[in-house]
């Protein structure tokens, strides 16, 4: 029983971790809720080193992810005839309150909430595999531009996981 307490009091610090990297991510991006491609800039960040580990199972390089979506994103402004300014003299603040995600980040954390009730413990591998398992959006399409395979990534991801089981 202490085992199991000790293993939700873990998570729980993993998912404050991540939140709180993720609005990092967001708010450097001048956005005040994080998607699901800050979500996975933060399980890069995690500690444990397994959503790192995913990446270079599948031959990709991690720490090229996040220039990957900021191509993204001026890629998008440029699709409609706006060019990508530098960033803001204004920073962008986070909201007061509650925690808030963008759509495609709270698809991400309802999912983890979801997966999370056969696995122990949690590891930032578990949101590279839901995030490279998203059929659209900024993050796939930055894996994409990466030339990585989300089948691949996802695989590597759930290898990584389903060995924490064990």
């Amino acid at each position: 029983m202490f085992k199991r307490i000790r293993s939700k009091l873990d998570d729980m610090g993993t998912i404050k971790r991540l939140c709180e990297r993720a609005e990092a991510h967001a708010l450097h991006d001048q956005q005040r809720e994080p998607g699901a491609e800050h979500f996975l800039l933060a399980a890069l960040d995690l500690p444990d080193g397994t959503a790192r580990l995913a990446f270079e199972r599948a031959g990709a390089e991690p720490d090229a992810l996040k220039a990957a979506i900021e191509r993204q994103y001026g890629d998008a402004l440029q699709s409609i005839g706006l060019t990508a300014d530098a960033p803001s003299d204004m920073p962008v603040s986070a909201h007061s309150g509650a925690y808030h995600a963008a759509p495609s980040g709270q698809a991400v954390m309802q999912e983890l909430a979801e997966a999370r009730r056969d696995h122990a413990p949690l590891l930032g591998a578990h949101v590279v595999s839901i995030v490279a398992g998203l059929p659209q959006g900024v993050a796939p399409r930055a894996l994409r531009a990466l030339g990585v395979d989300p089948a691949s990534l996802k695989s590597s991801a759930d290898a990584i996981v389903g060995k924490s089981t064990l």
